[in-house]
This record gives structure tokens, C-alpha cells and sequence, in this order.
């Protein structure tokens, strides 16, 4: 027993001395830092009229007795803007802003960006078929932007292009009926331009489409639908549901609101197709 336990101390001073023989593993270098992981955004300020805006098209233009597809329609007015300040109206289009003429929403949304806060700009307008001018104060609005600081791959961020001030227009849904041959817009949610048109509800006609049973029947753009046989139409599952009743390949009474006036025509449906809404 008494060799054994010699034996094994001695193995054990070996392994020791061995182990302080090996020369001591270098430090490991810092782990890089993790790239960041999100991008931040915060809000500046820049030139702002306070309108939403849409181009015209020739359809539009002769809905509202304009000589040329020109200008920006306005579809929104913010409360409280230099735009509502200087009373432009859903309905109205610009023509003009300091005396330059405008194209459409994309040179006017220039025009704005290129006027300092504060300044004034004349406004030609188009209402109701007569021209009309209008003073409006450009004030500073909120826009968005990035925080460069927060860019997910380290330092390596591209230079980021200056975010323009723009007035966004809202977005419009349309709704095509084949049978009918209109494509249409629903007024209900929009109560001012629903009051520009002079009606509470009912389908906006954006464009008719030719030799369409709707064409045939005097329908133009810019009219109003808002009766189709005996059924009173507000959205385009009302006028989907009439065209579905009606469609017999008779003559079924339409009623249009046309410069705020109603108008009572008749129109013969086609007896076979598919709605598309």
C-alpha cells in the first residue's frame, strides 16, 4: 500500500510540473459589437398648403368644363391648413400656384416644397366652371424621417435623400359594373365631396365606358347614381344587387345627380355578363 500511494504522488507532481511547462494561451480579442437592429424614425418640419390632391383626366376635365386635362383636383382639405385658411374647397382645381401652371398633383406637390414657411402664394382656381383666386399663407408641417443612428448595419448607412413635404392625396377605390359599363365611386364616407355634389350618398360616375348601355343612356362623368329602378343606391353592393334584379333586358329608370340637379334617365341593361365590383 505504502508504493502504491508513493507511486501515485509522483504521478501527480509529473502531471503538475508538465502542466506549468505549457506557455500560457495569448488573450482572445473583444468580440466585435453586434450590429444596431432597428431603424429609428422621427418627424421635421417642412412647407405644407394642406390638401389632397388627384390628377384629371380627360373625362374628368369635361365633367368640369375644363378646356384641357390640367391641373390638381382637390379631394381633402385639413382643418385648420393654410388651404382651409385661404377657403379652397373640395372640388376646386388648381391651375396655378404663383404663376406657375400646374400640370398636375406632382408639379404642385414641387411648388409647395420650393415656398419658404411663412411665404404667401397665389392660388388660381377653377370652381364651378369659373376661375377664382385665392391668398394662401404656406405654414410648416410634420413629415417623417430616418434616424441614421439606428441603421441595422453598423456605419455603412448610404446617404439618405432629404424627405420632401408633401400633401398626400387619399386613396380611391373604384367599382367597375360590365353591365351597367361605369366605373364608379362611393360618396357616402367623403360628406364633403358628397356636399359638393349636392347629395347625401350614392356613386360618384369617375368614367362611362363606350357604347356601354350606360353611355347609351346619357350617363357622363361626374354624375351621381343614386336610384337604379326602384332601389336606392349608396354603395356598390346596392347597385350590384339592383343591376341583379333589374337586368331582364328591359328599359329600367336610372336617376343621376348631375351640377347638383336630378336627372331622370332610362337605360336597358344587358341581359348576360358578369358585375365586377
Amino acid at each position: 500500500m505504502g508504493k502504491n500511494y508513493l507511486l501515485t504522488m509522483t504521478l501527480l507532481a509529473g502531471a503538475g510540473i508538465a502542466a506549468m511547462a505549457q506557455p500560457t494561451p495569448p488573450p482572445q480579442p473583444p468580440a466585435p459589437p453586434r450590429a444596431r437592429g432597428s431603424m429609428g424614425v422621427f418627424v421635421t418640419r417642412g412647407p405644407r398648403l394642406g390638401v389632397g390632391v388627384v390628377d384629371i383626366d380627360s373625362d374628368r376635365a369635361k365633367a368640369l368644363k375644363l378646356k384641357e386635362p390640367h391641373g390638381a383636383e382637390v379631394t381633402m382639405v385639413s382643418e385648420g391648413t393654410p388651404a382651409a385658411k385661404a377657403g379652397i374647397q373640395v372640388g376646386d382645381v388648381i391651375l396655378e400656384y404663383n404663376g406657375q401652371p400646374v400640370q398636375g398633383k406632382e408639379e404642385l406637390q414641387r411648388l409647395v416644397r420650393e415656398t419658404p414657411p411663412g411665404h404667401q402664394a397665389k392660388i388660381a382656381l377653377w370652381r364651378n366652371g369659373a376661375p377664382l383666386t385665392v391668398t394662401a399663407t404656406v405654414e410648416e408641417g410634420m413629415i417623417p424621417n430616418f434616424d441614421s443612428n439606428s441603421w441595422p448595419f453598423g456605419d455603412n448607412m448610404p446617404p439618405m435623400p432629404p424627405m420632401p413635404s408633401i400633401d398626400i392625396p387619399r386613396m380611391v377605390t373604384t367599382f367597375q359594373s360590365t353591365a351597367l359599363g361605369t366605373d364608379c365611386e362611393t360618396l357616402g364616407s367623403d360628406s364633403q365631396l358628397a356636399e359638393f355634389f349636392g347629395v347625401k350618398d350614392g356613386l360618384l360616375v369617375r368614367s362611362v365606358m363606350r357604347n356601354s348601355p350606360a353611355e347609351k343612356a346619357g350617363v357622363k362623368a361626374g354624375d351621381v347614381i343614386v336610384k337604379l329602378g326602384d332601389t336606392h343606391i349608396a354603395t356598390n353592393r346596392d347597385l350590384s344587387a339592383a343591376l341583379r334584379t333589374g337586368r331582364s333586358g328591359g328599359a329600367v329608370p336610372l336617376t343621376v345627380v348631375r351640377n347638383k340637379h336630378e336627372m331622370a334617365l332610362s337605360v336597358t341593361l344587358q341581359e348576360s355578363g358578369r358585375e365586377h365590383f
